[in-house]
């Protein structure tokens, strides 16, 4: 396959692009097409590596409304309605919802996905579930799973032995959710705990670190302490932290350089946090996002994720990462036009960090042929326009083509 005229990652220069056997071969100027090669006139388009969806729970998606509508909008209602509904999960349920959904993505350039599975379930449906997804459909998208114990490590009852249970099981990541323990002294000790499996079973760390408006709850300065002292270092991540955009600048300036020594990744959720944060202010009202742009100034390693797609956190979602990028940058105030330009990077290359695949993902001769085309001539266009993904590739093989709509106007 030869990929004629792209400009490549907002690259100025029109390049062409050469596919054989699966991976990159050439990347030059006015390659010559070979007999019965397949080949793609870009016209000018764009060519980036896959989406990358870096935080996402596939086990609980498109059950909003089941049992019941979240109408608070809070973390804590969206808990306790799920805690209801995975009480009815089968493992034909969990997979018809999380390959519809992988389908979404898909269609709209994802070929990355970390999942969180729920491990606060004795029967461990939805991990075995996911499992399964995994396997069927690795030839479509990369699928890492969390461990993610929802209700609690030490507040769960034998939740440190059904995290380990599913680590053994398959999980690819241990999660945890510091801030929702009981205690704070839980909360500690279960990160000690999540550390200790991720040496033992050398597996990576994804926590659910400080996602609450209250400027008290500070594990991350203990994740990210372990990350440092045990040598995981960007093995861990820490995701959502909005309990940082409550936190005093003077706190801030020590935390990051105890992130910056721990070389620990961050995740941020805009579309969700936005909607989550601030429930239990009147005004002034907090827009519950940690730094991202602070943090991307201080050369800590930034991602985005969607989170959630229509469950009982958040009641939208369609698998498409321009909608956190364009949710993230407005929040966060990154609108100037190079920061625009830039910020694909949250759901590309920063992601390919964080889930530690950067072997095998972007656009370089050797590497796998993955990589999508949008319709436009660089990202601050495309996101602008939300142009379509004319073409998603992966090893070499085309997963998705569109059509550009076309449009009629009659004055």
């Amino acid at each position: 396959m030869l990929i004629k005229n792209v400009y490549i990652e907002n690259n100025d220069q029109k390049q062409d692009v050469r596919i054989e056997d699966g991976k990159f071969t050439e990347i030059g100027k006015q390659l010559t097409a070979h007999e019965n090669e397949k080949l793609i006139e870009a016209n000018g388009k764009l060519l980036l590596p896959p989406f990358i969806d870096s935080h996402v729970h596939l086990d609980a998606t498109l059950t909003a409304g089941d049992p019941e509508w979240n109408q608070t909008g809070t973390l804590f209602d969206g808990i306790r309605i799920w805690s209801e509904r995975k009480k009815t999960l089968t493992k034909e349920d969990v997979k018809t919802r999380a390959k519809a959904t992988i389908g979404k993505q898909v269609e709209n350039g994802i070929q990355v996905v970390r999942s969180h599975v729920d491990t606060t379930d004795p029967t461990m449906t939805a991990l075995e579930a996911l499992l399964e997804v995994k396997e069927e459909m690795k030839d479509i998208v990369e699928v890492q799973l969390v461990a993610f114990p929802q209700e609690g490590v030490l507040s769960y009852p034998h939740g440190k032995e059904l995290l380990e249970t599913a680590v053994k099981e398959g999980a690819d990541v241990i999660g945890g959710i510091p801030h929702y323990e009981f205690t704070r002294d839980y909360g500690v000790q279960s990160l000690h705990y999540i550390a200790e499996l991720a040496q033992k079973y050398d597996r990576l760390i994804d926590v659910h670190c400080d996602e609450i408006d209250d400027p008290n709850s500070r594990n991350l300065e203990v994740l990210a302490t372990l990350a440092y002292e045990t040598g995981l270092a960007d093995r861990v991540t820490a995701s959502h932290t909005t309990a940082m955009g409550s936190y005093n600048n003077a706190y801030c300036y020590k935390l990051f350089r105890l992130l910056k020594l721990a070389k620990i990744n961050m995740v941020s959720n805009p579309l969700v946090n936005i909607h989550l944060g601030g429930r239990f202010d009147t005004y002034p009202k907090r827009r519950g996002i940690t730094r991202v742009k602070e943090l991307t100034e201080a050369g800590i390693n930034v991602s985005f994720g969607e989170d959630d797609v229509k469950d009982p956190w958040y009641p939208m979602g369609n698998g498409n990462m321009m909608d956190p990028v364009h949710m993230g940058i407005h929040a966060e105030q990154l609108m100037g036009y190079q920061s625009i330009q830039d910020s694909y990077n949250f759901v590309t290359n920063n992601a390919a960090k964080t889930l530690h695949i950067t072997d095998h993902y972007g656009i370089e001769v050797g590497k796998p042929a993955n990589f999508i085309i949008l319709n436009n001539n660089n990202f601050y266009n495309a996101l602008n326009e939300r142009s379509e993904v004319l073409y998603s590739v992966r090893q070499g093989k085309v997963l998705v083509e569109t059509k550009p709509k076309e449009v009629k106007l009659n004055f």
